[in-house]
């Protein structure tokens, strides 16, 4: 019954964004603020789907300035939960196929997101200095998922090279954000599905780095971030634990 509840509030609800987001769109189409605005309306949802999310911002991350933000992908409830990290100017990088979801897509295109084949190996490298360019014309920050892929329970996967790339050649700082663990916590019958804490951490200067050394930096970020994530998700567990003491 709950299960029926919630999707008879969130799919109206996405769809009514979509739609209404794409129109407003229409004024100023692919404008980077779009990315912020709706992305905060997203994760409004999290309360719906039972889940209480903390999110931590780096102090002054606002001063940076442009920066690639790498993130964990664990499941399509990265959209909610992640919501309120994104930051002013910042636009995902997602694959071309997206673009054909009935309503989110022309809905992700109208909002400044970059559209990229991710198919094409032999594109690729010219796709990511597109993405450079985009960022230096555009003024933005991008956010991407260095995993390529959901990770469905599976951990943090190993990390694809485009984004560090991506920082290398725009000669930005790439900020990593953790998630705590959301694999087979969220039941949608369930009314309290616990906490979920996401943590921006300090930016990591690539100036050091050059496309030689760019395996390199994809696994000293994927470290940094392993060790977050599990800290996470041990804070997590005392957090509940505490909880259902208390009878929360």
């Amino acid at each position: 019954m709950l299960l029926i509840l919630r999707a008879l509030i969130v799919i109206p609800f996405c769809i009514l964004l979509c739609l209404l987001g794409s129109l407003y769109c229409l004024f100023s189409p692919r404008h980077p603020r779009h990315s912020y605005t709706f992305g905060r309306l997203f994760g409004r949802l999290a309360p719906v789907f039972g889940l209480k999310v903390e999110t931590r911002i780096y102090p002054g991350i606002e001063n940076i300035g442009n920066c690639v933000y790498i993130a964990n992908h664990q499941n399509n409830y990265d959209m909610v939960t992640t919501a309120k990290a994104v930051q002013m100017r910042t636009v995902t990088v997602g694959k071309k196929s997206l673009l054909w979801i009935p309503f989110f897509g022309p809905f992700y295109w109208l909002t400044g997101n970059i559209l990229i084949d991710r198919n094409n190996k032999t594109k690729s490298r010219g796709t990511i200095y597109q993405v450079v360019d985009q960022m230096k014309k555009r003024d933005i920050s991008i956010w991407m998922f260095p995993e390529g892929t959901r990770s469905r329970g599976r951990g943090l996967l190993p990390f694809k090279t485009g984004a560090f790339h991506a920082a290398i050649a725009a000669g930005v700082p790439v900020v990593p954000i953790c998630v705590s663990n959301t694999d087979k916590k969220i039941d949608l019958n369930r009314w309290n599905n616990g906490r979920v804490i996401v943590e921006m951490l300090a930016p990591i200067d690539t100036s050091k780095y050059d496309k030689d050394r760019v395996r390199e930096l994809a696994q000293y970020c994927h470290d940094v971030m392993a060790v977050k994530i599990d800290e996470l998700n041990q804070e997590v567990a005392e957090m509940e634990a505490q909880d259902a003491k208390r009878g929360h």
